[in-house]
This record gives C-alpha cells, sequence and structure tokens, in this order.
C-alpha cells in the first residue's frame, strides 16, 4: 500500500512543481504549456478583436471570465488533481503485466520524427472524435457534456469549457491510442499539443475561417459553429464532432454545414434553465435526475 501511496504524492507534488516552474519560466520554452496557453490565447482573442465574425459580439462576450477559469482550471488545476491517480494506475496495471506496449499495434519509434508526428496527431484525433461522438450519443455522458454546450456567445476560451469528467474518459482512451502506436509519444509530441490548442481555440473563436480546400481535412470556427447549434437536424443527436481534423466528419457522413452567417443560436434546449456558475455547472451531472 505504502508504494501506492508515495506515487500518489510523488506524482501529485511533481505536477505541482512542474507547474510552478511553467509560471517562472524554469521549463524548456517548447514545453512550457502555462505561457503557451496564454499567448496563444491572447493571439487568437486580438484576431477575434482585429477581425470578428459577429460584429456586434462584445470583446468581453458573455461569459468570458467564466470561461477564462475553466481553460486554467481544466489545462492545470485538475491535471495536478488528477496526476496521483493516474500514476497509481499505472502501477496496478503494471501488476497484471499491462504497459504501454501490450496492444501496440505498430512501433513507430524507429520512424522519421515528421511520421511519429503525423501518426501520432493522427490517432489521438480520431480517438477523440470517437469520443466526442461518445458524449453527445449516450444520455449518462452528455449529461457532462452540457457544460460546454452551455456557451451561449462563442469565443476563444470555450474551447477548453468542459466538465472535469471529460477527462476521465478522454485521458484513458487518449493513452489507449498511444499504447497502439508503441506506448510513447514522439520526441517532438509538444509540436502537436499546441496545434491543438491553437486548432481548438481557432475552431470557437469568433473568427470566420474555413481554410478553403482545406476545410474537408482541418476543423474550422464554421463547421464548429454548427455543432453547437441549438438546433440540430431531425433526428441528428449531434454533427461535426471533428477536434483538430474535419476529416472525421465527412468521412461517416456527420458534416453538416447549412450556411455560414455565423448568426446562428447556439446551446441545447433547456440551457436556459442550466446552472451559469462554475460549481453548479459540474455538480449538476451527478444530481439524480438530470438528463
Amino acid at each position: 500500500m505504502n508504494k501506492y501511496l508515495d506515487a500518489f504524492i510523488d506524482a501529485f507534488t511533481g505536477t505541482v512543481e512542474w507547474t510552478w516552474k511553467s509560471i517562472i519560466f524554469e521549463v524548456p520554452w517548447y514545453t512550457n504549456y502555462f505561457w503557451g496557453l496564454v499567448v496563444i490565447s491572447l493571439a487568437v482573442w486580438l484576431l477575434e478583436i482585429a477581425f470578428p465574425w459577429r460584429k456586434n459580439q462584445s470583446i468581453f462576450r458573455k461569459d468570458f471570465w467564466l470561461d477564462g477559469f475553466y481553460m486554467f482550471f481544466n489545462f492545470f488545476i485538475f491535471s495536478i488533481v488528477i496526476s496521483g491517480f493516474y500514476k497509481v494506475l499505472g502501477l496496478l496495471f503494471a501488476e497484471i503485466n499491462i504497459t504501454a506496449k501490450t496492444f501496440a499495434l505498430f512501433d513507430i519509434s524507429e520512424w522519421p520524427m515528421w511520421g511519429q508526428l503525423l501518426i501520432f496527431f493522427i490517432i489521438l484525433d480520431f480517438v477523440q472524435w470517437f469520443t466526442h461522438v461518445l458524449l453527445h450519443k449516450y444520455a449518462f455522458l452528455w449529461k457532462f457534456h452540457k457544460v460546454h454546450h452551455s456557451v451561449k456567445e462563442m469565443g476563444f476560451a470555450a474551447h477548453l469549457r468542459y466538465h472535469w469528467m471529460e477527462n476521465v474518459l478522454y485521458k484513458p482512451l487518449k493513452t489507449f491510442g498511444v499504447m497502439l502506436i508503441g506506448g510513447f509519444e514522439p520526441e517532438q509530441a509538444f509540436i502537436i499539443h499546441f496545434i491543438t490548442i491553437a486548432i481548438g481555440h481557432f475552431n470557437h473563436s469568433n473568427i470566420k475561417i474555413t481554410w478553403g480546400p482545406l476545410k474537408y481535412i482541418f476543423n474550422n470556427p464554421v463547421m464548429h459553429l454548427y455543432h453547437h447549434a441549438y438546433t440540430l437536424p431531425k433526428g441528428k443527436y449531434g454533427v461535426n464532432y471533428g477536434i483538430s481534423l474535419s476529416l472525421w466528419d465527412y468521412i461517416f457522413k456527420t458534416n453538416y454545414i447549412p450556411e455560414d452567417s455565423g448568426t446562428i443560436e447556439i446551446g441545447f434546449k433547456g440551457d436556459d434553465k442550466f446552472p451559469k456558475d462554475f460549481i453548479g455547472q459540474n455538480i449538476y451531472g451527478f444530481k439524480k435526475g438530470q438528463k
């Protein structure tokens, strides 16, 4: 039992220390996700201000500060809290001989770095797309995903407005995706992480971008806005599930972009009764009778 407790404490304190070192610039710039997130956020926000898609939307839009809090909570505070649990789980799996390479379909460690990064990006994005579909399809998961869809005015920080329970689902599935390719992240994986943060910010921003012909590969704000649409096509529980890549939606016929004015209502039926504060939103899914 002591080894599990020690592992939990070591992981927790290590994550706290790494986060603090990031804040005071004592980690390499390319792994400094704290200031990386700040810089990307400011850059996309400035572009929103300079080139607004919905010109009547305030610079400090509805729930701007709440979304800002979610952004740092989910990216750092929750990561600190949960880190010890993941470390203990890793030890438990090791006890039954399940390691990072147990389910490897192929090992990309000998591939050129660009190939490692490409496969890493594609597989993780598909895992996230698939998980996103599940969040909409099953009522017990949708209860938690409602937090993300409670946004009523879209802006960059809405990207990371989500219930912490989503990490409980996403993290193991993303880890499984990594296990399939040999059980490790490429050395330059930070490039992919920063790219996905930027794409996610842009997808939720008040900027009209479609990427032209590349829209069939990369997700974009026009496409993602319809993912948040209040009114969905008849018989659909969701559309445009893409995270960084849109191609999964085109492949599996979940794409839907009827127009591009950017003026549609977003949210979900009953969102007027959904809690407006952080604590209320995060306990909503645990209450009996919620759907």
